[in-house]
């Protein structure tokens, strides 16, 4: 039992480092996005970021610190009605994504890959996609880039609004009151394009990674496979009551529903208990109740 619970912590400690991966990675895709396409291009895209780029184009403060200086203190407004992991975790990527910025903006002011002002739709394509996509890798992944991802999870935990409906709501207000500065309702346009796509980009890869699958696993070690998915995973179960026709025997079938990006670690735990597990696993299209969605 005690090498069970080792293999168990192990694989526990690889899923979370998996993660700082992944939300490493997608800090730096979203870096490049914002620093390489949206940028020199005076796009405000929204958010801390966008009042960051409002910050950099009025008085010269370089992005990266006015990001992590406002996410500071949006996080102790908000720090009570967060959980610790989840403020940990926007701590840690709030300070990635200052130091990729505080990298990549002199590195592509150097190294320009687009020349301001020439062919700037796509420019604003390209980087919403990157950045959508970016922030849907980090929230899949149980992180925050901090900002207005602190008052979309609070909009998101207390009420229906989707992720990407609620950014948009945020967002939009930073983009019009880029007007003040720039005077420019085509800024704004493009502001309100990438607010769009990126929120779209950002559903898909999200909505993606929340897809629900059930197991039906049958092993004689179910008990020790229901405990584990009940502590490890902190996902409900269902012992059924089945019949072997073959060899006319009770059995029991342990039925879990878990997301998507948590299938692999239910392989995981169920192979540490019972190798010769018979297991069954299914897509659901759609799981409502505690845990999962709310009724809508």
């Amino acid at each position: 039992m005690t090498k069970l619970s080792e293999i168990i912590e192990r694989r526990a400690f690889m899923l979370y480092v998996k993660d700082y991966i992944f939300i490493f990675l997608g800090i730096m895709l979203y870096g490049v996005g914002y620093s390489a396409f949206i940028l020199p291009e005076k796009i405000v895209m929204g958010g801390v970021t966008g009042i960051s780029t409002l910050i950099y184009y009025a008085v010269g403060w370089n992005p990266a610190i006015s990001i992590w200086v406002i996410n500071g203190i949006l996080l102790l407004i908000s720090f009570k009605a967060l959980s610790k992991q989840f403020a940990m975790r926007t701590i840690v990527g709030v300070t990635m994504l200052s130091i990729v910025v505080a990298f990549m903006k002199p590195l592509f002011e150097a190294f320009p890959l687009i020349t301001p002002g020439k062919d700037t739709f796509m420019h604003v394509l390209i980087g919403a996609l990157m950045s959508g996509a970016a922030l849907g890798i980090v929230f899949a992944h149980n992180g925050s880039t901090g900002g207005t991802d602190i008052i979309v999870a609070l909009i998101n935990k207390y009420s229906r609004m989707s992720i990407g409906r609620a950014l948009q709501v945020v967002d939009i207000c930073v983009i019009c009151s880029s007007y003040l500065l720039f005077q420019s309702t085509e800024l704004i346009v493009y502001g309100v394009c990438f607010t769009l796509i990126a929120s779209i980009m950002l559903d898909y890869v999200v909505n993606g990674s929340r897809q629900t699958v059930q197991f039906m696993i049958i092993s004689k070690q179910y008990e020790l496979i229901a405990d584990a998915v009940n502590q490890r995973m902190n996902r409900g179960v269902t012992i059924l009551n089945g019949k072997g026709w073959y060899s006319k025997e009770d059995v029991a079938v342990v039925m879990i529903l878990c997301r998507k990006y948590e299938s692999q670690y239910a392989f995981n735990l169920i192979k540490a208990i019972d190798p010769n597990a018979m297991v069954s696993q299914s897509f659901c299209h759609g799981v409502f109740g505690e845990g999962f969605d709310q009724i809508k």
